[in-house]
């Protein structure tokens, strides 16, 4: 192989919206994991304040999951960030969704 077979030249980059994407996801799903986590410790009783996490951490994986399917979209790009962020995003706002249904379920 040579002295240069080790090496990879491409002209592929990570794209900055897929960084963020991914940043937002992350923030999104601890906001989330925090709320609930607090929620439990506190015995059902939630403040609005754990409401209003969540609100926001679905507000900022609605931006990061459209950051990431944006960054998805172009080509000659590492996918690793837009994919990892869509996974996070993605799965907050299932979360969510499927906690919203049950509490309607439950009464």
């Amino acid at each position: 192989m040579g002295l240069l077979g080790h090496y990879k030249f491409t002209n592929k980059k990570h794209p900055l919206s897929g960084i963020m994407s991914t940043i937002l996801g992350a923030i999104a799903v601890i906001s989330l994991g925090l709320a609930v986590y607090l929620g439990f410790r506190a015995r059902g009783e939630v403040a609005p304040q754990y409401a209003l996490a969540v609100f926001l951490g679905v507000i900022m994986a609605v931006i990061g999951l459209g950051l990431g399917i944006y960054s998805r979209l172009k080509r000659d790009l590492y996918y690793f960030f837009p994919n990892l962020g869509i996974f996070l995003n993605g799965g907050t706002i299932l979360a969510v969704w499927v906690m919203f249904t049950e509490s309607f379920i439950a009464g």
